[in-house]
Formats: structure tokens, C-alpha cells, sequence
């Protein structure tokens, strides 16, 4: 397709590929924080849920700019990571999906928790009382009836990565080719003399792939919850 460009055709790669592995790397930590906000009492546990829901509430740029503090080349936890592993954030795609996973997991886990507050207890109890230990009633009982809110949390992950630019283009920034998604095109285009047309076709195209992200997560989460009815 010729209606994009072969940097526009990179942009919209790297979004895919960014909202892609911020899902996969949100989900089981997603569903772990959960768990805990939802069956579990503890000290620090009001903290856990402040902390896990702030990046809904600062301005996006403040995340990125405490992402760049602490993952940074020169923050503590950057520093160690490619001092001990070779592994870099800042400025790279890896940082974009670092970004776009810390400003989508507050979704991840509130679909999640959600799911597994509608879930009876006594379920899990009656399981329990058989024998079974806790890994394997979550596994047999709480799991299976919480897999359309899993679903949901993974696309609503999934489309807010594709759409991240706050948080990202302040960790990373604007690269072309390494770490300009789809938003950060845009925002490049917008920008550029004469670049309102292009802009407006990524635009479209972000709405096309949010929209079928959302169409598929309806439909996934009907067929899950009509199986797990019938079971």
C-alpha cells in the first residue's frame, strides 16, 4: 500500500510491535496485583493500590520523566541494568514499550480485579476444603472464570500502548525508525509543513486498529464467558 510512506510504514510497525510486548510483559504481573488488591489483606496494601493507579492521574510527562530518572543511563536502575546486562532504555524502542507498559497497567488491573472480585469466594473455599493448594484453585477454579476480564485487560493494554505519546516521547523521545510510534508521527507530522494529510491517514489508521482491538475484545470475551457458562 502506497498511502504511507516507508517511515510512516515503520512508525506504524513499531506501535504494533511496542503495544505487543507491553502487553505480554503487564499481564502476569497485572494479574499477580490484582489478585493481591482483590483476596489479599496487608500492610501497604491502600499504598499498592494508589501506586499501581497514578499514572492514570499524573500528566503523562511526569511519568516519563520519572521513568528517565530512574531507568535512565545515569538513574539506579538503568545504570545497573546496562552496566550488568546490557540492557538500555532510554532512547530506545524498549523504553517505548517500558512507557506505554507502566501507563497501561493501571487497565491491566483494574479489568483484572474486577474479574475476580465478581468471582464467589466460596468457590475458591469449597476447592480448597478438597484438598487443592492455593496455585491450583486459582488455576482450576479462579482462572478460567476470569478470563474475559483478562481479555478485556489485555486489549485495553494493548490499544492504550498503541496510543501512548506522553510518557514515551519524554523517556525516549521522537526517533525516527527507533522509537517513533504512530502518535509520535503524528505529532512530528503536525509539525511539518504540509504533512496535515498524512497525519490525518495515520490518524484514520490508529482509529481502524483501536476500533478492531476493541471489536475483537468484545467478541474474545463473549466466546470465553459462553464456554465457561457451559462448563
Amino acid at each position: 500500500m502506497d498511502w504511507l510512506t516507508a517511515t510512516e510504514w515503520t512508525a506504524v510497525r513499531l506501535s504494533l510491535r511496542v503495544a505487543f510486548w507491553a502487553t505480554l510483559f503487564s499481564m502476569p504481573l497485572g494479574i499477580f496485583v490484582a489478585y493481591a488488591l482483590a483476596r489479599w489483606r496487608f500492610p501497604g496494601r491502600q499504598a499498592l493500590n494508589i501506586l499501581v493507579h497514578l499514572p492514570l492521574i499524573m500528566p503523562p510527562v511526569v511519568t516519563g520523566y520519572l521513568l528517565l530518572l530512574a531507568f535512565g543511563t545515569q538513574g539506579p536502575v538503568g545504570g545497573f541494568l546496562e552496566a550488568q546486562f546490557g540492557v538500555t532504555f532510554a532512547f530506545r524502542w524498549t523504553g517505548a514499550v517500558l512507557a506505554a507498559g507502566v501507563m497501561a497497567f493501571p487497565f491491566m488491573v483494574r479489568a483484572v480485579r474486577l474479574s475476580i472480585e465478581a468471582v464467589d469466594p466460596k468457590l475458591e473455599q469449597a476447592a480448597a476444603t478438597l484438598g487443592a493448594s492455593r496455585v491450583w484453585v486459582f488455576m482450576t477454579v479462579t482462572l478460567p472464570l476470569i478470563l474475559p476480564g483478562i481479555i478485556a485487560g489485555m486489549v485495553l493494554t494493548f490499544a492504550k500502548g498503541m496510543g501512548e505519546f506522553g510518557a514515551t516521547i519524554t523517556f525516549v523521545s521522537n526517533i525516527p525508525g527507533q522509537t517513533q510510534t504512530i502518535p509520535l508521527a503524528i505529532d512530528l507530522l503536525l509539525e511539518t509543513p504540509g504533512g496535515e494529510t498524512r497525519a490525518a491517514r495515520l490518524a484514520i489508521l490508529s482509529i481502524v486498529l483501536a476500533a478492531g482491538a476493541l471489536a475483537l475484545s468484545e467478541w474474545l470475551s463473549r466466546r470465553v464467558a459462553d464456554k465457561v457458562a457451559r462448563a
